[in-house]
């Protein structure tokens, strides 16, 4: 019963808010004759007519991959060279300048260079998405390998645990709530850049639909657009806490464990 009461609760701390501003919504647009501000009610009708099957496959699915491709092509970059970085001093030291560099300079900014090495392709936004995505990820993983206690580090040493198995029993694992930090915050840059790379020379995706739903002054089918986004991000981010919490379940526990403790 108490865990049923506790479902209920989460679920309503979770909706409670966007319902209120959704009500708001409805009732500050009812009557509105604004062309660029229609009426919350216009938008929601405009929504089965404009999401159909065809512009899901078209836009929604397309970017759906070039996301989760350059999302994988960050994480896989950003706990390799994190944990090469944060595992040696020296190494650390020879690219923190450069590193520190390359962070300030914004993705969007360099959609133009990309695009003359890359193409106007597919290849082209998930590199963007890549490039974004990487540094958050890259630099929580210095961190938490960093922060590994030098106590189970020379535990580890006096028992012979080296190597691979030093690296996964040991590092990563001490590492992974940093990692998934730098992974959290990558998520909500990786759509954004989606939308940007999308609305440079592309054919399709969510990007490239909003943009032509405003210039066609389709502005209720651009209001969807923006809202399907919106639910996308939603939704992810739901996705990402479960995997989260499955694969932290041991670090959360400790954390409330710790919290009871008195």
């Amino acid at each position: 019963m108490n865990g049923t009461f506790r479902v209920l609760r989460r679920l309503l701390f979770v909706v409670a808010l966007p319902a209120v501003l959704l009500t708001v919504w409805w009732f500050a647009s009812a009557g509105s004759t604004d062309v660029y501000w229609p009426p919350l009610e216009t938008i929601v009708a405009a929504f089965p007519e404009v999401w159909d099957g065809e512009r899901i496959r078209a836009d929604l699915l397309p970017s759906l991959w070039r996301l989760l491709s350059g999302y994988a092509l960050a994480a896989v970059v950003g706990v390799a060279l994190g944990t090469l970085i944060g595992s040696y001093r020296t190494v650390r030291a020879f690219c923190e300048p450069v590193l520190e560099f390359l962070r300030a300079v914004p993705p969007p900014v360099l959609v133009p260079v990309i695009m003359l090495f890359a193409g106007i392709g597919d290849g082209m936004k998930i590199v963007v998405i890549a490039v974004g995505c990487v540094w958050p990820i890259l630099l929580n993983t210095v961190e938490g390998v960093r922060a590994v206690d030098p106590v189970m580090t020379e535990t580890a040493r006096c028992y012979g645990v080296g190597g691979a198995a030093r690296l996964r029993h040991l590092v990563l694992p001490s590492a992974s709530p940093q990692i998934f930090a730098g992974l959290r915050q990558s998520l909500s840059i990786g759509i954004i850049l989606m939308v940007i790379s999308e609305m440079f020379a592309a054919s399709n995706g969510l990007g490239f639909a909003i943009v032509q739903f405003q210039r066609g002054f389709a502005i209720p089918g651009m209001w969807t657009g923006i809202l399907v986004l919106g639910l996308l991000g939603f939704l992810l981010s739901v996705v990402f806490q479960l995997v989260e919490r499955r694969v932290l379940s041991w670090y959360h526990g400790l954390r409330d464990s710790s919290r009871r403790s008195p």
